[in-house]
């Protein structure tokens, strides 16, 4: 927080009016189900983006602009109502922030003119969702510094336009998962996401209280291919789904899934088809098992989720699969790839005192097969989006 409220000052020679804070994002379990219609289970990492934020410098400006610093690049862009009300018009980072206002705007929310101070310890290219938490955070310092509150904009609608932010402005085409994560998470809990109804359900998800915690473990294997890949699954699951003659995989259930198998053309729909259907059965299996208080047992719904990316869906990497097995064999009660695949981050749900073994065993299998070091931190469920000063 004080990293974004100096720099500010600093910056504009004046305090923030406030300093708000959103956080990026771990999926426990339900990968690729989001844009089939189906169920996700994230939670909110301790890791946040930080927005101080003022208003304009001058007052009663005939047209408003917004004047925005990022301590982690040193840049500073200013873009003004032409630029915010044309998709594309502002790139790279700023273009997440142009999308919040361009969204705000064209949902007929007056966007007051601002100063924003941007710090983050969200890891970039890590499959975290740091842009979801940029989105969340300025999305929130803009919805209070104009007087929008929660009646005029309530939180369960505040993911749908920070999502369209990324997809309509900047151009990224993802679902709907990590926004609503870091603005709807709670802290001790997991969200339970219906990906076609938007309903929500807080599920408890206390790791301290059961002596757990997740090690999340940054692989650092470069993302390979991953638009052209990613692209090429969605399109697939879509194909299946009109031959299966359904809105979506979703409506594909898991005991009917050999039935559905056999009316498809080729081995690999089948085989991306049997990964969302037992996708979405381990998610509810999951969130089965985390409202019982039986945390550890969710082990093997976590590492089954991760042998059918990598053998179904076929997104993992060998840096990944290499992380999965040496957590399972340093003591994880279950392990699994997290993220859109192709590289970045595994978690592992380890004992809380168990967590540095784990890390050193993974860390051991790294150095056998040549790859550079892997980098860990353990995260507990935290709470989403809010104004901290």
């Amino acid at each position: 927080m004080r990293r974004a409220h100096d720099g500010f000052q600093q910056r504009y020679g004046v305090p923030p009016a406030g300093v708000w804070a959103a956080p990026g994002r771990v999926n426990l379990i339900g990968e690729h189900t989001d844009y089939n219609d189906g169920f996700v289970l994230p939670f909110a990492l301790p890791h946040r983006t930080v927005v101080a934020a003022g208003p304009a410098k001058a007052a009663g400006e005939a047209e408003p602009g917004w004047t925005v610093w990022s301590e982690q690049s040193g840049e500073e862009i200013a873009f003004g109502v032409a630029e915010a009300d044309r998709p594309g018009a502002v790139d790279g980072w700023g273009g997440y922030v142009a999308g919040v206002v361009w969204a705000l705007r064209d949902a007929g929310y007056a966007v007051p003119a601002a100063r924003l101070a941007i710090a983050s310890d969200v890891p970039l290219g890590a499959g975290l969702s740091s842009s979801a938490a940029l989105e969340a955070a300025v999305l929130t310092a803009l919805a209070d510094l104009g007087g929008i509150g929660t009646d005029r904009l309530p939180v369960d609608r505040r993911p749908a336009l920070a999502q369209r932010a990324e997809n309509g402005y900047a151009g990224v085409p993802c679902g709907i998962m990590d926004q609503s994560a870091s603005i709807r998470c709670r802290a001790g809990h997991a969200l339970f996401l219906d990906c076609r109804s938007l309903d929500v359900e807080h599920v408890p998800f206390d790791l301290a209280e059961a002596g757990l915690a997740v090690l999340v473990i940054d692989t650092r294997a470069p993302h390979r291919h991953v638009s052209g890949e990613y692209a090429a699954r969605r399109a697939a699951c879509e194909r299946a789904a009109g031959l299966l003659g359904v809105p979506a995989l979703r409506d594909v259930p898991a005991d009917g899934l050999p039935a559905a198998l056999d009316r498809l053309p080729d081995d690999p729909t089948r085989r991306r088809v049997r990964h969302v259907v037992t996708e979405n059965h381990r998610v509810r299996e999951t969130v089965a098992l985390l409202r019982s208080g039986r945390i550890r047992e969710i082990g093997p719904l976590l590492t089954a989720s991760h042998a059918s990316m990598r053998d179904d869906f076929e997104i993992t990497v060998p840096e990944v699969d290499v992380a999965v097995t040496a957590a399972l064999a340093g003591g994880a009660y279950g392990a699994r790839m997290t993220g859109g695949g192709f590289g970045g981050c595994v978690l592992a749900l380890v004992d809380a005192d168990a967590a540095d073994r784990v890390a050193a065993t993974v860390g051991a299998a790294y150095a056998n097969h040549g790859f550079p070091p892997p980098t860990f931190f353990t995260a507990l469920p935290c709470a989403g989006a809010e104004r901290i000063h």
